[in-house]
């Protein structure tokens, strides 16, 4: 159980609509809906009445009601306690982020680092996860931010205005296979194919990829329907066949020999932010020290969030 699920009951008991706790909430009305039934399946019982017009909260929504505003009452003035009296044993900012699985072994954990040098005390909770997961849980309100790929071919299904971004790195998506199975001096008519799951991000970039000119023929061998671009490192270090995997993955397999480079595109680490502007002020001071990072060239929208209620 979370607490935002809590605070999103309260708030449909007072407005009695989906629709306007939704915009309270700051999120889509979909995800509001899903958290409610969240809690309600947490809880056991059903909470809400959805046959009336406005929505009624029924028997066990009303007894739940006066523990829902305890707790969060509770809360609330508990961190606000410690927060005065012993706020020097906690970290003054948290910061969620959701993640590529890649991004999360590559890329964050020095970037982490180089936020904490520059804010100075910072604590951070990370969901790695696909591309799709990582949207969704940047828009249902779970995270503050989302860190990804993103490639002028494959726009993010993100409003810019909501979610403003800010792009802080360059990488490669490079066709990759093992020299002993593959070597470059006997090339073949066409490459075994490791392939993602179709319909994910990294299938649709890398198929971008598969038909720029100069790419090396290829045919599907093998599908990994995880779409982790790491599963698919080790099944061409096991000479399985050739796969798109982001650079960052493999610069020391690439420089110790272990593979070599068949294709590449260009790739761009963004960072989209949150809407809610309960971060706006934070949102810019963290972006900031970021275009100061060594090698990356960095732009960043202005926050257009909402003003809170």
């Amino acid at each position: 159980m979370e607490l935002k699920w809590l605070e999103d009951f309260l708030s449909l008991a007072a407005t009695r609509s989906f629709s306007a706790s939704a915009e309270e909430r700051h999120v889509t009305q979909s995800a509001f809906s899903r958290r409610i039934r969240a809690l309600e399946s947490w809880v056991g019982a059903e909470l809400l009445d959805r046959s009336t017009y406005p929505v009624a909260l029924t028997e066990s929504g009303l007894a739940f009601q006066e523990t829902a505003e305890e707790v969060v009452q509770l809360l609330h003035a508990s961190r606000a306690k410690l927060g005065g009296h012993g706020g020097a044993m906690l970290a003054p900012v948290t910061i969620a982020i959701a993640a590529l699985h890649s991004l999360t072994m590559t890329f964050l954990p020095n970037w982490l680092t180089q936020m904490r040098q520059r804010l100075g005390d910072l604590s951070s909770r990370v969901l790695p996860e696909n591309h799709a997961q990582c949207l969704q849980a940047l828009t249902e309100g779970g995270y503050d931010f989302m860190l990804t790929y993103h490639h002028d071919s494959l726009p993010l299904a993100l409003d810019p205005v909501q979610y403003p971004h800010l792009t802080i790195g360059q990488d490669n998506l490079t066709a990759v296979a093992n020299p002993l199975h593959f070597p470059l001096d006997r090339p073949c008519q066409s490459l075994p194919l490791l392939q993602y799951s179709r319909g994910s991000f990294l299938f649709r970039l890398s198929s971008l990829a598969r038909g720029r000119d100069g790419t090396p023929d290829m045919h599907v061998v093998h599908i990994n329907e995880t779409s982790l671009a790491e599963a698919l490192k080790f099944m061409v270090l096991e000479g399985h066949g050739v796969a798109w995997v982001p650079e960052a993955l493999v610069t020391t397999e690439l420089a110790d020999g272990w593979l070599v480079r068949m294709s590449w595109t260009d790739l761009s680490r963004t960072f989209p932010r949150s809407g809610r502007t309960s971060f706006a002020s934070f949102a810019g001071s963290f972006c900031r020290p970021i275009t100061s990072c060594a090698g990356m060239t960095c732009g960043c929208r202005p926050w257009r969030g909402r003003t809170a209620g």
